[in-house]
């Protein structure tokens, strides 16, 4: 043993001196060859599909439609963000709004009827700093209605007026919008919105569907893969929704509703498609596509970038 130690010793001296070289070389090499760019594969279900499972949260202060003080700006630099963000919060927070004014959206002397306490809106811009969710058209704004449209979107307005000034105009139960009466929740969907709290979904997969469970009145969606369809007579208040696998892509195409969902100012007519797909370990894109004629004179579509 008095032998190995001082050889074992002598060896390691020698590989040392004779390492740094080709190490050092080895190591500008590589600095000097650009870096790749990194890739992200997602990974598989026991059943092959790419794993969107888990629960994910959508709130985001970024708003769908673009501000028009915005004008054409698509995105915002760093110092821009943070100064849209703290004014958005300042705005919409509860707890600043003067009790002789009343609160966004309410009428003079009206009640704010939450304080800010139980707002979860989000307080960020997300995903590449966008001032609006609204991808498409370019002006990040929803299109023109139609004339119909216009009509409906009047006495949406004449009705608000009437219940913020205590007189209801309801002829029955069913007069009552449905995210009054909690069956369609305000940002539940489809599609799903941000709103000011419950912004979170769960994903769960089997081998030939997807369900689609919102936090917000406890939505939820069974998402067919195996192309099983709901007769067209029988429409659905969430619509009919048929799934498929394009690439990592889920798509789900609805249509056949009801009547009008959370979305202000659809229709039983819109067509509907969304696509989810996983951007990282924690990251999901969702994107949809809204076309409904009766209410807007072209389709539109929106991005927003959900966490784990």
């Amino acid at each position: 043993h008095r032998f190995f130690v001082p050889v074992g010793a002598l060896l390691v001296a020698v590989v040392v001196w004779l390492v740094p070289v080709p190490v050092a070389a080895q190591a500008a090499a590589a600095a000097a060859k650009p870096k790749a760019a990194k890739t992200w594969t997602p990974s598989r279900t026991l059943d092959g599909q790419p794993d969107l499972q888990g629960v994910w949260d959508f709130r985001t202060i970024t708003p769908l439609e673009r501000p028009s003080s915005l004008g054409g700006k698509e995105v915002l630099s760093d110092e821009e963000a943070a100064t849209f963000e703290a004014a958005q919060n300042k705005s919409q927070n509860r707890d600043l709004v003067d009790p002789k004014k009343g609160g966004a959206g309410y009428p003079a002397g009206g009640v704010v009827p939450y304080n800010e306490f139980w707002y979860d809106r989000g307080d960020k811009l997300t995903g590449p700093k966008r001032t609006s969710l609204i991808v498409d058209p370019a002006d990040g704004r929803l299109p023109p209605r139609t004339p119909e449209g216009q009509k409906r979107a009047a006495a949406r307005a004449e009705a608000n007026r009437a219940n913020q000034a205590g007189k209801p105009r309801a002829d029955s139960y069913t007069d009552r919008g449905l995210g009054e009466r909690c069956i369609a929740g305000f940002n539940a969907g489809p599609p799903m919105t941000p709103a000011a709290y419950n912004n979170n979904v769960q994903i769960f997969q089997t081998a030939d569907s997807v369900a689609i469970l919102n936090e917000m009145i406890h939505s939820a969606r069974i998402v067919p893969l195996n192309g099983q369809v709901v007769p067209a007579s029988i429409r659905q208040g969430m619509g009919v929704p048929r799934g498929r696998w394009q690439g990592d892509t889920l798509v789900v195409e609805s249509d056949n509703f009801a009547r009008e969902t959370s979305l202000a100012g659809s229709t039983a007519n819109m067509k509907l498609t969304e696509r989810f797909t996983r951007t990282g370990p924690d990251t999901l894109l969702y994107e949809i596509a809204v076309d409904d004629p009766t209410e807007w004179t072209k389709p539109w579509n929106a991005q927003i970038h959900m966490t784990k």
